[in-house]
């Protein structure tokens, strides 16, 4: 409704200005006139110039006066043919751009330039119908009808000269086709993304018209919705997790499992897509706008989130399972190094660029610190005590393990990165063999450590055990990277090592079983009647007795490796079934069947075999509900005890 007002008066006063402006020529007339008159009467009673100077003056003021007038009707004629044109293109523009984008933009181009002129026309018709007014007041005819029609028509061209500011306020023309071209602009974005000429060309217009801010925040906030509804179908709710839920092994290698490949995807489909759409939309108006646009998006789309989540484990304590999980951070982020440098290497990814940063700084200095520590942390456990059952310490396994994971390709890569990136930042050069040499250090520092433990037994035979175990343990290192890097000699050392200790360790118990019947077996050799059967029966009386005492002392000794149980337990079976299975043939013959002596024969051939066969097992104990489990720790539990252990001792540093 005040629109229809507003062009009402424009409309009424356009015709005033027409009325005014013929009077005006009318005006210009009757001046030419009367200075033909005066000219005839100029000539006629030249002898009576002097007596009629201010008529002479007045001629002069009425043909200035003409001049001023011809100079403001030519603008003033130019201002309503232009305003014309103007209500015409405002008609034009009442239509949605979605129907003829081209033709909508160039009507609003026109728009534009036809507001300008009207301007400009305004500008100069006011000025010379300013001077037609002050030379008119400045010879008394400030009460003349023709200064009046002047004056109001002065007052109307002042208001078509602000035309064009009124019509970018809210409300007017110009406005109202900016907004229809933000809401094309937008429907262009959600409906058809490879529009990109289009929405071009739209930039290009409201950037002429200093509109460009406003489309930014529009195509921002379009592909930001769209860029987190991708990453939203993800299911990113693991990436607001507290720190304090990183203790979960389990849910820690899950977690970091789909954020790897998360942040992977954001960044070379998502973000990758919408810097693409970027640079192609806002490319003609220069680098700095398409790269903050991008800057912008991917920030309020969560890239953000990705960083602070690679953060929370560089936060958790210390422990070997956090070394592992750097390197995986870092062997993420060093794969996308080249992607993020394309994306976010930009002056207005300065945020991203120091959230970025400060990951790989703290997962370097992180990674290296654990690393550096591993030895030191061997070396504290030297004060534990070793198995009571002569086994692998799980130390010893666990260590060996962590460092053949160490020097697997999944890892040893990543690690030496990690140390010639700290070293660079110490302005140091990382050395050739660094990071074998402190693993060098590692395999010294366990070897030390049984040396200390075995010492510890009281028992020598079950000290034997122990070394013959764990020597028996680095021989299975053979074939892994731990063992390539050692070398052959080394294996071969422990290799004899082992071979060593066995040999001890026979000797040191069954070795002494055998004594008592084979000293008793030369009796037997004897005639009938000179035999000592009370020698026989106490002989194996002994050897049920020594046996039975040893078996039930190693019955929970354990020899960890299969291959090394079954070989030593054939060995004391070849050393001890022959001579007991002849003493035992010929006991039987010495007295009668019915003889009390045949008590004394304890065990059979067979079950001395199958109660040897048993001994050094991994043994069971029963569970409430009837299963088993196994008293040697399996494997994937030995990692968590152990990585508890260390991380105890590396958290205590």
């Amino acid at each position: 409704m005040a629109e229809g007002k507003s062009v009402e008066s424009l409309v009424a006063a356009r015709d005033l200005l027409k009325t005014s402006l013929d009077k005006s020529r009318a005006l210009g007339l009757e001046l030419d006139e009367t200075s033909l008159r005066l000219d005839t009467m100029d000539r006629r009673l030249l002898s009576l110039g002097s007596a009629f100077r201010p008529v002479s003056r007045k001629k002069c003021t009425f043909l200035a006066i003409g001049d001023h007038i011809d100079c403001a009707i030519r603008p003033a004629d130019a201002v309503l043919k232009v305003f014309e044109s103007v209500r015409e293109l405002e008609n034009s523009l009442l239509a949605s751009p979605c129907s003829n984008l081209s033709c909508y933009l160039s009507t609003v181009r026109k728009l534009e330039q036809a507001l300008r002129f009207l301007s400009d026309n305004c500008l100069l018709a006011i000025q010379w119908l300013q001077g037609v007014i002050e030379l008119l007041e400045d010879n008394g005819m400030t009460n003349e009808r023709y200064v009046l029609n002047l004056k109001s028509s002065l007052s109307i061209l002042q208001d078509l000269q602000s035309s064009e500011m009124e019509s970018r306020r809210d409300g007017g023309a110009l406005s109202m086709a900016f907004d229809k071209l933000e809401c094309e602009f937008k429907q262009l974005l959600t409906e058809n993304t490879s529009a990109t000429q289009k929405l071009q060309a739209i930039l290009e217009r409201l950037n002429t018209s200093d509109q460009l801010e406003s489309c930014i925040d529009a195509y921002v906030d379009v592909r930001t919705l769209n860029a987190r509804a991708r990453l939203q179908a993800l299911h990113l709710e693991y990436l607001e997790s507290p720190t304090s839920q990183f203790n979960d092994e389990q849910i820690i290698e899950s977690d970091l499992e789909r954020w790897s490949k998360h942040l992977q995807y954001a960044v070379r489909h998502v973000f990758e897509h919408e810097r693409r759409l970027c640079m192609e939309v806002f490319e003609k108006l220069g680098q700095e706008i398409w790269t903050r646009c991008f800057a912008m998006i991917a920030s309020r789309s969560g890239i953000a989130a990705f960083l602070q989540f690679g953060s929370k484990f560089t936060e958790t304590k210390k422990s070997p399972d956090k070394l592992l999980n750097l390197l995986k951070v870092f062997a993420v982020l060093d794969d996308l190094r080249s992607d993020f440098t394309q994306l976010f290497g930009v002056k207005a990814c300065a945020k991203i660029q120091t959230l970025t940063r400060a990951l790989i700084r703290d997962v370097v200095h992180g990674a290296w610190e654990i690393f550096w520590e591993l030895s030191f942390q061997v070396e504290l456990q030297r004060q534990s005590t070793p198995p009571t059952d002569g086994s692998v310490p799980l130390l010893v396994s666990f260590v060996t393990e962590y460092c053949n994971q160490l020097l697997g390709d999944k890892y040893r890569p990543t690690m030496i990165q990690v140390l010639v990136i700290h070293q660079s930042w110490k302005h140091e050069k990382y050395q050739e063999g660094q990071f074998t040499n402190q693993i060098y250090n590692i395999v010294k520092e366990i070897g030390l450590n049984l040396d200390s433990w075995s010492r510890a037994y009281g028992d020598r035979t079950l000290s034997f055990l122990f070394m013959m175990n764990n020597h028996n343990h680095f021989c299975n290192l053979k074939g892994t990277k731990l063992g390539d890097m050692m070398g052959e000699s080394w294996l071969r050392a422990h290799e004899q090592y082992k071979d060593y200790y066995s040999t001890l360790y026979l000797k040191e118990s069954w070795g002494k079983l055998l004594a008592p019947i084979t000293q008793a077996a030369t009796n037997l050799t004897a005639e009938e009647e000179l035999i000592d059967r009370d020698l026989l029966k106490k002989s194996l009386k002994e050897f049920n007795e020594t046996f039975d005492d040893m078996y039930d002392k190693q019955y929970n000794w354990i020899i960890s490796d299969e291959d090394l149980r079954e070989k030593m337990c054939q060995l004391v079976l070849q050393a001890i079934m022959p001579i007991y299975g002849s003493y035992i043939k010929k006991y039987r013959t010495t007295f009668t069947p019915d003889d009390s002596a045949n008590r004394y024969i304890k065990h059979s051939v067979q079950s001395l075999e199958n109660m040897i066969g048993s001994l050094f097992q991994p043994k069971h104990r029963k569970l409430g509900n009837g299963q088993s489990v196994t008293m040697n720790y399996p494997i994937d539990n030995m990692e968590n005890v152990m990585a508890s252990q260390l991380y105890l001792t590396l958290t205590a540093a």
